[in-house]
């Protein structure tokens, strides 16, 4: 392709002998030309200032200048800088507790109390972190293992982020809530994730055994005991839930086809009834561990099961709600539910024992963590149950007249709302 000035050679070489009879068509070309060179050129121009531009001066040597102290007192008054910058911060993981009666949840919400909100301030006052990660906890990579909703509790939840190497714990929790408490930081490894490097989830519902009579059973609350054949009842019921199943019917907005409705269980089951100090009424303890969990998930399962043992629907009843039929499954009180314990087994198998890091078991921190379970989280459950009889009200004002089959995203919305919120 030729050039515009060798075009301009070639076109005036062979007009050059008719100069004479073209005159006024060379002159016409030749300002054709010379527009069409000087568009070119700006374009050139044009095209060198945006690379200039973009340029990073990467492989641009670069002079030495140095800076005069009037310029270097005006440039940090300018822009000074803030000494929390300088503080050197690495990926940690923060194994706290706490009772969620009195909040709205874990996750921050603005106009009411939350568990982040009362643990990120308290890490203001204490530099764990900074006035800008305060305000956007996501550029520290703040990450919660299992967001707990309104009035669910847990004894040991993991949150991860950038912290400083060396962190006062005593001194913190003299600032946190009685009813929030931190146990333990770890530092991990630079990628970790709280939420998705977790393998599983151990959670536990506590309820009053009174739960699981027959329906028209006269019986006197401070002196029933459940039996050993309705506890192998029970446990036969909530084995039907292991493996790996559709839970499309115990959770909101979730249609059968979905595959995130696919969640397995590991294990279920009901651990030896209870009587608490001061107090006549049994208790029982569910326990169950899965992979992951979705909201109301637990609840319903757990509201399905008192179903059952109540006799107010049948053990097929639960084949049924993993199939594509939709099914009003009954949720039971938010009280009980109790994030019990995250595993990281993956993780501890490939860098527990690097030299470097720690295995996330925390088992130095297994007394003072049972500890604050039983005064601040089993003792407020207990006490609130026998307080406010939410299991008996629930059972005998929602469960009692429960439609499974009148199934309408009206009634699923209107269930969950009545029953409040929470997220395993």
């Amino acid at each position: 392709m030729l050039r515009p000035s060798n075009l301009f050679r070639v076109v005036q070489n062979c007009i050059y002998p008719f100069n004479r009879k073209f005159a006024g068509f060379a002159e016409a070309m030749e300002k054709a030309i010379d527009e069409h060179i000087a568009k070119v050129r700006e374009k050139k121009t044009e095209r060198d200032k945006i690379r200039k531009e973009r340029y990073n001066g990467k492989f641009k040597r670069r002079e030495w200048v140095e800076e005069s102290e009037e310029a270097k007192k005006a440039r940090l008054e300018q822009n000074p800088i803030d000494p929390e910058d300088r503080i050197k911060r690495k990926k940690s993981v923060v194994l706290l507790g706490y009772s969620g009666v009195n909040y709205f949840g874990m996750q921050r919400n603005p106009d009411v109390p939350t568990i982040e909100e009362e643990l990120l301030k308290a890490m203001l006052k204490h530099k764990w972190i900074t006035e800008e990660w305060f305000k956007l906890p996501q550029q520290a990579q703040f990450q919660r293992c299992a967001r707990t909703d309104k009035g669910v509790s847990a004894t040991r939840q993991i949150v991860s982020l950038k912290l400083p190497e060396s962190v006062d714990i005593d001194a913190i929790n003299k600032d946190l809530p009685e009813d929030i408490k931190i146990f333990s930081v770890k530092k991990v490894t630079k990628g970790f994730n709280s939420k998705s490097t977790c393998d599983a989830r151990t959670y536990s519902y506590t309820l009053p055994t009174y739960a699981f009579t027959e329906d028209g059973e006269e019986f006197d609350e401070s002196s029933f005991r459940l039996s050993s054949e309705r506890f192998e009842k029970l446990n036969k019921i909530l084995s039907l839930y292991l493996g790996t199943k559709n839970f499309h019917n115990f959770t909101i907005r979730k249609q059968p086809i979905d595959p995130s409705a696919f969640r397995c269980i590991m294990s279920f089951e009901c651990q030896t009834p209870f009587t608490p100090d001061n107090s006549e009424v049994e208790f029982a303890r569910l326990k169950i561990t899965g992979q992951s969990f979705m909201m109301h998930q637990i609840r319903r399962m757990v509201g399905l099961v008192i179903g059952i043992m109540r006799g107010y629907v049948g053990t097929d009843i639960v084949e049924r709600a993993f199939k594509k039929e939709k099914l009003l499954v009954p949720q039971a009180p938010g009280l009980g539910l109790v994030l019990d314990t995250v595993h990281y087994t993956r993780y501890d198998d490939r860098y527990g024992s690097d030299g470097m890091h720690e295995a996330l078991t925390f088992e130095a921190e297994n007394d003072q963590v049972e500890e604050f379970f039983r005064t601040k989280i089993m003792s407020t459950i207990i006490e609130t149950e026998l307080r406010d009889n939410s299991m008996k009200i629930w059972i005998g004002k929602r469960l009692r007249d429960h439609s499974y089959d009148k199934y309408t995203e009206k009634e699923e919305k209107d269930s969950s709302e009545n029953e409040g919120n929470e997220s395993e």
